[in-house]
């Protein structure tokens, strides 16, 4: 039977890492006036909630948002999956074609919608459906549109006094590149090893090395490799630049001062200037191409931020156009000192992960270049402060103009679409929202008002789209999973870059090779090594037949399961037990986290070791009233006015729900059931 559709026009406003604990903290604070609107005008559970699927990681969620599947049904179990040729290796796993569920939007294009798929990191790209109603960016990564593959010069700060007497350029410290959600190159972790376009990420990703090749070997030895202690440690290239009075200038008032930027790795210089403004005092700086330019490519006034910034970059020795944000910082009143900063660099004709492509060109025409984010920050206030807070604002803002024009102007019917501030802010700085030992120095209070700065960030985004709801559309709010601020520090199990090495070595069940002093070495001694701890939340028994250098018995895999399980739970960290669930595969059917893509036993991390989200349960909470719940409010056509529902709504409910309001059929293998409870329509 067909049905009638609630609603014809619907948009999913999802935000990663929004958490409706702590948002109703802020509402109640009066800092999230827009989403209290929202509510007010749609349903919700008391407390926003629903339960997210487990494990509580981006790719996973974001894809049963999208397919009403389990993670165990629909095979993205973490950003990795696991190598089928060793167990200590992963392989990039962002990638539709591994989704082995049906995604809502192909239903939702196959039936006449007209459909966007906006930045959706849960097997949106490539697209899977031919259907010319289908549009789709992005979706290689969570950060922001283009990150992965648009990159063409890293961010710098620059610093010019008279002190300083020749031009220096020292480049960021590289990441490892199976560590974190924060991914800005893929072609570092999807490359071949014979392929020397390696900086074409897509060219590579089309000859299918993401799920070919291209295998990780990320060990988390001990805190030093954990993604919290490297994404607290600021990244940028360092320029320092003599100050002196200008000369030699085509265009240069007479008391101008000037210094050098260097941009392109360092082997482009752009002279600045520093300027009087009408009342005679130095407030603003010039960029230009070269001294003998008559206009400067831009004009900055001191604590004002601009993006939108067009420069030709060096890659390679082609320049590229290419978009940047800048930020003067300090500049002294007697123009002796200043310091600067300038974002990374987006190729602005960086098409390949825009279906169709004229999406781009008239994104670009009608409301700007996709703006870079910002990825410093961590433990440095400063940065957070001057930097990457106001710079994840302005592409907010973007987004929204970008969501806006394109459902007035290309008129499409049903929208998905993606943000990552919050998630990308939690990664950078809320585990320093707690004092820990590790990290004695900074001040929660500090960083626990920046997380109010990113949600009240999320209200005025989520403010750029009430005026759809007077429009006759269906908005919901949902989110992947929320975010911890750390109640301890955790041990080295659960981080989902690699193989984690801590707990199961000190339990004997993974043994590493070591050196002439005892030492471990990034090496599994496999013909010792029984089990190993990979991704997030699974362990995988060195089983023989199976695995190239197994060593376990099938007939005695049971016990060691058994074992292995035990042990788990006895085991003990600052006193405390560790983990808070273990299940054999066949078992974790229950959560939906079985199958071969999940490992031979499921487990999660307990309360109070968990670490910002992925390693715990939806319901798990923590420090400065924060949880791993994600959120989710409806509002508009087909929706409940007003409503509170007691229902526990699961993640897998949201798909069926929104084919419910569009009047499509169910996804293939759909799992969930519609949130009757809230839908004006009676079933």
């Amino acid at each position: 039977m067909k049905r009638e559709a609630s609603t014809q026009k619907l948009l999913v406003l999802g935000v990663d890492g929004m958490d409706p604990k702590i948002a109703r903290k802020f509402m109640a604070e009066g800092i999230m006036p827009n989403l209290q609107k929202f509510l007010k005008k749609g349903s919700a559970r008391e407390d926003m909630g629903h339960l997210g699927s487990v494990p509580t990681i981006t790719p996973p969620c974001w894809t049963t948002l999208a397919t009403g599947a389990y993670p165990g049904t629909h095979g993205i179990t973490c950003f990795w999956r696991q190598s089928p040729h060793s167990l200590d290796a992963v392989v990039y796993n962002m990638d539709s074609r591994n989704c082995e569920a049906e995604q809502l939007w192909n239903v939702t294009a196959a039936a006449g919608i007209k459909t966007l798929v906006w930045h959706w990191p849960g097997s949106a790209w490539p697209p899977t459906s031919d259907s010319p109603n289908l549009s789709v960016v992005d979706g290689t990564q969570p950060g922001s549109v283009n990150m992965g593959v648009a990159q063409l010069d890293f961010e710098k700060i620059i610093v010019a006094n008279e002190e300083i007497t020749e031009v220096q350029y020292a480049p960021k410290l590289e990441r490892p590149a199976g560590v974190g959600c924060i991914i800005s190159d893929l072609g570092a972790i999807t490359e071949e090893e014979d392929k020397e376009e390696a900086t074409d990420m897509l060219e590579i990703w089309y000859g299918e090395a993401a799920m070919k090749g291209a295998e990780i070997r990320e060990y988390i030895m001990g805190p030093e490799n954990m993604e919290m202690v490297i994404e607290a440690i600021p990244h940028y290239d360092l320029v320092n630049s003599p100050l002196k009075d200008a000369e030699g200038w085509a265009a240069a008032p007479a008391d101008a001062r000037e210094f050098t930027i260097l941009t392109s790795d360092g082997i482009v210089r752009r002279p600045a200037l520093i300027l009087k403004n009408a009342d005679g005092i130095y407030d603003r700086v010039a960029v230009y191409k070269n001294k003998k330019a008559e206009k400067p490519i831009v004009e900055l006034e001191v604590g004002k931020m601009v993006s939108g910034i067009v420069d030709d970059i060096n890659k390679d020795g082609v320049l590229k156009p290419a978009c940047r944000t800048m930020r003067v910082l300090e500049l002294s009143a007697d123009a002796k000192a200043v310091k600067m900063w300038i974002s990374n660099a987006l190729d602005i004709a960086q098409d390949k992960l825009w279906h169709p492509k004229e999406l781009l060109t008239d994104i670009v025409e009608n409301v700007g270049p996709v703006p870079p984010v910002s990825l410093v920050g961590g433990e440095d206030a400063y940065l957070i402060e001057n930097i990457f807070e106001p710079a994840w604002d302005s592409y907010s803002q973007w987004q929204a103009k970008s969501l806006n024009h394109l459902i007035k102007n290309r008129g499409f019917q049903v929208v998905f679409s993606h943000l990552h501030n919050i998630d990308c802010a939690g990664h950078m700085f809320f585990h320093l929202a707690k004092n820990l030992e590790r990290w004695s120095y900074t001040d929660e209070k500090v960083n626990q008002e920046f997380i109010r700065r990113f949600y009240i960030q999320t209200d005025k985004y989520i403010g750029e789209f009430l005026h759809l709801l007077d429009e006759d559309w269906t908005v919901l709010l949902v989110s992947d999973h929320g975010l911890l601020v750390g109640e301890e520090f955790p041990p080295q199990i659960g981080e989902y870059g690699g193989i984690n090495i801590q707990v199961m070595q000190e339990l004997g069940y993974t043994v590493m090779k070591q050196d002439e002093n005892g030492k471990n070495l990034k090496e599994v001694d496999w013909e010792k090594t029984t089990a190993v701890q990979s991704r997030s939340n699974y362990i995988y028994i060195n089983l023989k037949g199976r695995d190239a250098h197994g060593i376990v018995d099938p007939a005695d895999k049971y016990e060691l399961e058994r074992k292995i399980m035990s042990d788990l739970y006895s085991y003990r960290y600052k006193g405390q037990r560790v983990i808070g669930l273990a299940m054999r595969n066949k078992d974790a059917v229950v959560l939906g986290a079985n199958g071969p893509q999940c490992g031979d036993i499921f487990f999660t991390v307990d309360e109070g070791y968990s670490r910002l989200h992925g390693d715990g349960l939806s319901t798990t909470d923590g420090a400065f009233d924060t949880s791993v719940m994600p959120i989710f409010v409806a509002a508009g056509k087909g929706i409940k006015e007003n409503f509170t529902t007691v229902r526990t709504i699961r993640q897998v409910d949201i798909a069926p729900t929104i084919a419910t309001l569009v009047g499509v059929r169910m996804p293939a293998q759909c799992e969930g059931a519609p949130i009757y409870q809230i839908l004006t329509e009676e079933f």
